[in-house]
């Protein structure tokens, strides 16, 4: 199946302060795949996935060069809205993290702060994010209990579904399952190929396996280069590049 070019890095730079960290980035992350981005600690994963959605523009004294376009429209732009690009881009993070509020009240809150009332388009929302995190038939009688009451795969599945709730078309994932036991990785990997029928997926991962097991497209950096970018099958088992094939065998990193 031939997906369209969803996002596309064109020479990308990143700097924090003076520090160089991700350099001439160039690839393209197709729609409706997930797209895994591997490489060692400090190698620039996380800067570069936090590109997508310019959450690293909370961070003093970073500046960016070149261009990443989303739909053809330039991130970077200084009249882009990033309220509306968070919307479109939605992000789970490396631990879980629920809003010590109801599981309904984690769901509906990106609605809510984006000045939806209708409490049954809410309701039917709220019903359909937890259906799309797999999370329905485990809480659905619980709703009003504290997010923070379920267990750790439930609460990162709560916030995939949170993520999902306003309805984004590309969702970024920062080691979704670093923080869980293998039981719950297993359900939440399985829940990140069902995603991809609807979402562009992008995961950072230091987990070799998981990227082999649950993605299309790999990419693998290392100390803010791109080196190597592909369909999974080849990089993991004919990458072109002799550090490439270095750092999946584990003989570095």
């Amino acid at each position: 199946m031939d997906s369209h070019v969803r996002i596309e890095v064109q020479d990308f730079n990143f700097y924090y302060g003076t520090n160089h960290c991700l350099k001439n980035i160039s690839f393209d992350i197709l729609d409706k795949q997930v797209t895994s981005i591997i490489g060692p600690s400090g190698c620039g994963k996380t800067t570069f996935l936090r590109c997508l959605n310019r959450m690293n523009d909370l961070i003093v004294g970073t500046r960016a060069e070149g261009t990443i376009l989303i739909d053809g429209e330039d991130l970077y732009d200084k009249d882009l809205d990033v309220v509306d690009l968070r919307k479109k881009v939605g992000m789970v993070f490396q631990k879980p993290n629920p809003f010590p509020k109801s599981i309904f009240d984690n769901v509906a809150y990106g609605l809510k702060i984006n000045g939806v009332k209708d409490k049954r388009f809410i309701e039917r929302r709220v019903e359909e994010s937890l259906k799309g995190a797999a999370l329905w038939d485990e809480v659905k009688d619980r709703l009003s209990d504290n997010g923070l009451a379920i267990s750790g795969g439930q609460q990162q599945r709560l916030c995939v579904a949170r993520a999902l709730a306003i309805e984004p078309e590309v969702v970024l994932m920062d080691e979704p399952a670093s923080a869980l036991d293998p039981i719950a990785t297993a359900k939440l990997e399985e829940l990140i190929v069902q995603l991809k029928d609807k979402y562009t997926i992008v995961i950072v991962t230091h987990n070799m396996q998981q990227a082999a097991r649950i993605s299309d497209m790999t990419a693998f950096f290392m100390q803010g280069d791109l080196i190597e970018t592909g369909k999974t099958g080849d990089i993991f088992t004919k990458p072109k590049k002799t550090i490439t094939e270095e750092y999946i065998t584990g003989r570095f990193g």
